[in-house]
């Protein structure tokens, strides 16, 4: 999930809950008063009632007129009086709960509710005894207010919570503006130009801060590529040098006559590990050249059967007596299925380097490499009967300078697998290992099919 989305549901949960407490708030205030207020109108009527039904005087009549002068007449209007015997029984006028009279026998208000039926009772001791006078009535205009006021809150929350999530995807997509645009910048940069920098952004806030931190890296990278860079063009030419001088006074030292047996073979010793040194210097420069370098000025369009073509060729040059076959069964029959793009001379290095392992570390067995091409990728299997590789080392070989544990009778230096990696990744592909030990080794690559 994007961090704008990410953003925008934030601010539109938190607005959510928030309108729904304020409407749930306003909701209960409003309907909280509506009742007191219902209440209190009622329990007026409760005092007039026990003034005009208890008190046998004159002054009756006066109390029923000023009732009916100042309160109006309620929905369902009713009063109920009874006296209280001396045991403190008394006969119930309505069926309410018993916590309702309680409250009022403990000389207390009571107020009780009940499907918009509303009922309020009081105490009343006089000379001529206590009474319990209870009032009912019906609040349908309430009700009804309630209910209208609950359809309008529903529609100002819908509403709101709509705007409030357009509110959140405009603030999210401002917000986070600065961001895409380091983010596209910063795309822009790779190995063929490091030398670009991010736009310094104005103010002092986090987006500036990481620009600068992107900026200080990028000067970093830019020096260890360049050290990187200056190393591998030099180093050719500095190293390789004095080994050609070594393996030449040998070889001129070897074609004298006169050297006895023993200085023969030390002379012998000293040209092979010359030679030695030369290979994995050169192996090396490989590695550390498929690491950095990312330029695609060299890169063209490659059909894989081709570059495999290629390849077997080159190591039957040099393994003459290992058997590869070529599988083509299964190639597409639309040949733009089969290209890729890439360095011819890079990709060429490490498909022959997969299939030169296969042929030393089989002692020449017959190999199968094999082409398929599915789900816009192309798999070059090479698979071999050799040795294989133990399953807990498999994790460790594309590791520079690691050998697995049953290869000392064969010659090697820990370097064609990693550098055949740096390859692959470098075309945007992967390598997948498939083996058993005594059994053999199929070793899978993966490249994209050109666009």
């Amino acid at each position: 999930m994007k961090l704008q989305t990410k953003i925008t549901l934030l601010f539109f949960v938190i607005s959510a809950v928030g309108l729904l407490l304020m409407n749930a708030a306003i909701f209960y205030f409003v309907s909280d008063f509506n009742f007191e207020d219902f209440f209190k109108r009622l329990e007026a009527r409760v005092r007039f009632a026990a003034q005009i039904k208890i008190h046998p005087d004159g002054r009756t009549a006066a109390y029923r007129e000023a009732k009916v002068k100042n309160l109006e007449m309620l929905d369902g209007e009713r009063d109920f009086v009874a006296r209280i015997n001396a045991d403190g029984s008394f006969k119930r006028p309505l069926n309410l709960p018993d916590e309702f009279y309680n409250t009022i026998l403990n000389g207390n208000r009571a107020r009780y509710d009940r499907e918009n039926h509303f009922y309020a009772g009081s105490l009343f001791i006089t000379p001529y005894g206590k009474y319990v006078v209870i009032a009912e009535a019906i609040d349908p205009y309430g009700y009804k207010e309630l209910n209208e006021l609950r359809k309008i809150l529903i529609i100002i929350f819908i509403v709101s919570v709509i705007l409030a999530y357009i509110a959140g995807r405009v603030f999210s997509y401002y917000a986070l503006n600065p961001l895409r645009n380091l983010i596209k910048s910063v795309k822009n940069i790779s190995a063929n130009n490091l030398h670009m920098r991010v736009d310094e952004a104005n103010g002092g806030d986090e987006i500036a801060e990481l620009v600068s931190t992107f900026n200080h890296m990028l000067n970093r990278l830019e020096t260890a590529f360049e050290t990187q860079n200056n190393f591998v063009s030099n180093a050719s030419h500095e190293l390789r040098t004095p080994l050609s001088i070594i393996s030449g006074e040998t070889e001129l030292l070897l074609a004298r006559k006169g050297l006895d047996a023993e200085a023969i073979k030390n002379v012998n010793t000293i040209l092979h590990e010359a030679e030695k040194l030369e290979n994995i210097l050169a192996s090396l420069l490989g590695l550390a050249q498929s690491g950095f370098d990312g330029k695609k000025q060299n890169w063209q369009l490659i059909r894989a059967d081709e570059l495999v073509i290629t390849a077997v060729e080159s190591v039957k040059k040099i393994a003459t007596e290992c058997t590869i076959d070529i599988d083509f069964s299964e190639l597409p029959e639309n040949g733009d299925q089969l290209q890729t793009e890439g360095n011819m001379n890079l990709l060429h290095l490490a498909v022959s380097n997969i299939v030169m392992n296969a042929c030393k570390y089989s002692s020449n067995q017959p190999v199968t490499v094999k082409i398929v091409s599915q789900k816009g990728a192309i798999k070059i299997s090479v698979i071999d009967r050799g040795i294989g590789i133990p399953k807990q080392e498999q994790k460790y070989v594309f590791e520079p300078f690691f050998r697995a544990s049953n290869t000392g009778k064969f010659e090697g230096y820990g370097i064609g697998l990693p550098l055949t990696l740096n390859i692959i990744k470098l075309h945007q592909g992967s390598i997948n290992i498939i083996s058993e030990e005594q059994e053999g080794t199929e070793i899978q690559v993966m490249l994209p099919v050109a666009e």
